[in-house]
């Protein structure tokens, strides 16, 4: 075969691979940096014709990198406008989830990627590294997606509405605003001093609401729905020993159920403690 009819084969084969790119994304080639990925299995010397054809679409950079040797480059964020991947025979790479999180970190927002693969995950695995509008074309096992138009890693602030704070109008004055009298918030039973024995609780619940086994007087008075002045007077002791305690007074003792007391001490009982069960 001569010089000229291999150079003619070369250029057909190379046309052949740019006519399995659509229009639109040879379109968005022009004037932006191009990254090509391919993968083992797939002839250098075609990567290379490739490369040199696609520099007709008036490119301003293209850089061929290898599946296995992307990471490892360590390219800066936000510098390839498209990329095209694993479009050499017989596509035998695989875009796993870390490689395509790589491609979303290396490309400019907007960017475009175009490749093939025969896997049913790769929309999927395209979402989840945060392409979008994805397009798959199972007949032709190619593929389609952009970057979001903001940069990963990016953040903004959130703009929150202003609180509303209420205020009077600056055109009012202290003559126009009506008060209210505070002493017409209160009535003659509001000022009036309770009495001491309205106020009384119980010493067992801590309130005011006799215990089961009242023997303060709380219960009369609660029942009489008026307080019961305790009396002044004094009860006798016929044994001598009630002011020990319940284990010393007999069953009608009439200090019976209270505590202990000094002998002589003054002892106040309501009418019903001094009047014994019989």
């Amino acid at each position: 075969m001569s010089l000229l009819c291999r150079f003619s084969m070369s250029q057909l084969l190379t046309k052949m691979s740019l006519a399995k790119i659509p229009s639109e994304v040879l379109n968005r080639l022009k004037d932006g940096t191009v990254l090509v990925l391919w993968g083992a299995g797939s002839s250098p010397e075609d990567v290379q014709r490739f490369s040199q054809e696609l520099s007709t679409q008036q490119c301003s950079r293209i850089i061929v990198e290898h599946f296995e040797r992307l990471i490892l480059s360590s390219h800066p964020n936000s510098t390839f406008d498209a990329v095209l991947s694993n479009l050499f025979e017989p596509h035998t790479a695989k875009h796993s989830f870390e490689l395509l999180s790589e491609i979303v970190r290396i490309m400019k927002t907007n960017g475009l990627i175009f490749g093939k693969e025969k896997s049913d995950r790769i929309s999927a695995d395209l979402k989840l590294a945060g392409f979008c509008n994805i397009i798959v074309e199972p007949t032709e096992n190619s593929f389609s997606a952009q970057t979001p138009n903001f940069e990963v890693g990016s953040s903004s602030r959130l703009a929150f509405a202003k609180p509303t704070v209420w205020s009077l109008s600056d055109n009012l004055v202290d003559d126009q605003i009506e008060l209210i009298n505070e002493d017409d918030l209160l009535d003659e039973n509001d000022l009036k001093k309770p009495e001491a024995e309205t106020l009384r609780v119980c010493g067992t619940t801590g309130k005011r609401k006799a215990c089961k086994d009242c023997s303060c007087g709380l219960a009369e008075e609660l029942e009489a729905g008026q307080p019961v002045k305790p009396t002044t007077k004094s009860a006798t002791s016929s044994c001598g020993s009630c002011y020990l305690g319940d284990a010393f007074r007999c069953a009608s003792c009439p200090y019976l159920g209270m505590p202990a007391f000094k002998p002589g001490e003054k002892i106040q009982l309501s009418e019903r403690q001094l009047n014994p069960d019989l």
